[in-house]
């Protein structure tokens, strides 16, 4: 289980790394639909709609009815998979069997037609360049001849003296050892 904060890069990260992405939603917050879940959204393999209990339990019913609406607009998944929206109360269990069970089908589906092998390489060439990624910015930034040189490029690129490109160049081309007088 990977829990994320809900403000959409980590999600990206955490979809990276899961075999199954639920997005969890509340009903009633007048958010539902934002733009802002748009992201999000697309790559859910599924949707519940947590605390539907008590006065709840209509404002969940009508936020299910209005993901899965909305699901209709998003073009197909890459699995194949249509994501489920569900509805549950953690407080006092109900929906929660109905949500493993959504999670165990998507497994079998996705086994089924590949996609669940094929996903998991992705994942590892995914992370194999964000690792690369990491490093090369670690060590471009931790470098004293970058360290050196950084601000003086940051103040001429504000400045307008150089543009960022030509700034970037040059600071590579330092990293790199091939900065030409």
């Amino acid at each position: 289980f990977v829990e994320t904060v809900g403000v959409g890069q980590s999600e990206t990260a955490c979809h990276s790394m899961v075999d199954f992405f639920l997005l969890i939603q509340l009903a009633g917050t007048g958010d539902e639909l934002q733009g802002i879940k748009r992201g999000i959204m697309e790559i859910a393999d599924g949707i519940v709609i947590n605390k539907c209990d008590g006065n709840n339990v209509d404002k969940c019913h009508i936020a299910a009815t209005n993901f899965r609406n909305a699901l209709h607009f998003f073009p197909p998944s890459d699995s194949g998979w249509q994501p489920k929206v569900l509805c549950y109360s953690g407080f006092y269990g109900t929906g929660v069997k109905e949500v493993w069970d959504m999670v165990y089908q998507y497994v079998d589906f996705v086994k089924h037609n590949g996609y669940f092998n094929y996903r998991r390489n992705e994942q590892s060439k995914y992370w194999m360049y964000e690792t690369i990624n990491e490093h090369l910015r670690g060590s471009f930034y931790n470098n004293p001849l970058i360290q050196q040189k950084l601000k003086a490029s940051e103040d001429s690129v504000l400045a307008g003296t150089k543009t960022s490109f030509v700034a970037a160049k040059e600071l590579l081309d330092t990293y790199f050892g091939t900065e030409r007088p």
